[in-house]
């Protein structure tokens, strides 16, 4: 069945009038209406929920209004702020779902839709036929975003309780056999079992290993790093942004960047889980914003971050969450807000970006020491060396060596000579 056709048993193609809600910001129309008793049957027992339930139902009205008028783009905005201000209704996912077809972003309409069924799955959703069109819905879109791409291509392998190492060695050479002109760089995801849209009677609880390969090494190289790292570096952060780097900051996302997001959006489009934690998926699009904010796309910038509130608000809806990641999701949420109001503070998202391009370059530094070829001395094997003038400490487990913060805030300082200018 066509995504189109599935959209229409699911209603979402209903007749809604088309000004309702077009001249006041749901954020002050939800609360007059409770005031009014629309909302309750007691206008001063309106609790904060029925005011985000309200204001959900009217950011979902305006998704549909939006979309009839052929504006896809503010209705993806609107869906968004349907979902932050009440994520367990899985209609709310779902229009998303319709938005993000609608701009031809169909991997991330495929997570959307996934979402959905899931969280319709979770509140016991009474309707078989319902369930089974939400499996369709997602189901199609998935083939329709791997259909239309052609810098990668994907495998998905059954996986029960075998070994994950040996599994993984088998997908890899399988994918090899099956897309021969995908194989400049292959990775099979090893945090997060993946699901497809199966029914339950047919395949129930079967979960996969998903294999990616690439034509170009280098951006399946770089996509594997943010899947197989915890706190990965996006190559753009590492670029120096400046008004005379502008122009090759955009040639690198325009021949780079959209690729390796595109393959992040088509692998998180079957996983619900991950073992990075649960914040993965949200740390992923503030890596988005962040470059887009380097190219001085504020527009683009401020939908990414408010797609990231989205994802944050649904996180303790689809799993558990420890007191750890519930902390860390409150700051990245936070920070969301704070950065789509244009605040400059420091932020645990800054936090993260610090510790994870020093790793890299740490990671970096000890991967070229390993390359470069070393004489050893005769007579001085058992010798231990740190460079000279300067106190350093050796990284446990590695030759690398860093300066001892202690020395570099007592030890003297050298002196400058300035010249005067001629």
């Amino acid at each position: 069945m066509e995504p189109r056709q599935v959209a229409q048993e699911l209603g979402l193609s209903q007749q809604f009038p088309s000004h309702m809600f077009l001249q006041q910001e749901p954020s002050s129309r939800a609360p007059e209406l409770c005031s009014k008793g629309f909302a309750t049957e007691d206008p001063l027992k309106s609790s904060p929920d029925d005011i985000s339930r309200l204001s959900s139902w009217i950011e979902s009205m305006l998704v549909i209004c939006y979309l009839k008028l052929g504006q896809p783009g503010l209705a993806l905005h609107h869906s968004h702020r349907s979902i932050i201000q009440n994520p367990s209704h899985f209609c709310n996912h779902l229009r998303q779902a319709a938005c993000f077809r609608c701009l031809h972003r169909y991997s991330e309409a495929a997570r959307s839709a996934m979402v959905a069924q899931c969280l319709y799955v979770l509140a016991e959703g009474a309707g078989l036929q319902t369930s089974d069109l939400l499996q369709l819905y997602w189901q199609a879109l998935t083939q329709e975003a791997l259909s239309g791409e052609v810098s990668f291509s994907a495998l998905y392998t059954p996986f029960e309780k075998e070994d994950k190492a040996d599994k993984i060695k088998e997908a890899n050479k399988a994918f090899a056999e099956k897309h021969p002109d995908y194989v400049q760089h292959i990775f099979t995801d090893p945090h997060g079992i993946h699901l497809l849209p199966e029914k339950a009677e047919s395949h129930p609880g079967q979960q996969y290993l998903l294999t990616l390969g690439f034509r170009n090494k280098e951006i399946g190289k770089t996509v594997e790093k943010f899947v197989t790292r915890k706190l990965p570096v996006f190559p753009g952060q590492k670029m120096t942004f400046s008004p005379s780097m502008e122009e090759e900051a955009e040639t690198f996302w325009q021949n780079t960047g959209k690729s390796i997001m595109a393959a992040m959006a088509f692998i998180g489009s079957t996983k619900i889980k991950d073992e990075r934690g649960p914040c993965a998926r949200a740390i992923e699009q503030f890596h988005h914003a962040s470059l887009l904010s380097h190219l001085q796309r504020e527009e683009e910038q401020a939908q990414v971050m408010t797609q990231a509130m989205a994802e944050l608000a649904t996180v303790p809806y689809l799993q558990r969450v420890s007191q750890e990641d519930a902390k860390l999701l409150q700051s990245l949420m936070a920070d969301a807000l704070d950065i789509l109001a244009g605040g400059a503070g420091e932020r645990a998202w800054a936090k993260i970006q610090k510790v994870a391009l020093i790793e890299e370059y740490l990671r970096e530094g000890e991967e070229h020491f390993l390359r470069t070829p070393h004489v050893q001395i005769p007579g001085m094997e058992n010798i231990s060396w740190t460079p000279r003038g300067q106190k350093y400490l050796r990284l446990e487990n590695t030759n690398m060596f860093i300066p001892n913060p202690r020395s570099l805030a007592t030890g003297p300082k050298k002196r400058r000579i300035v010249f005067a200018k001629s």
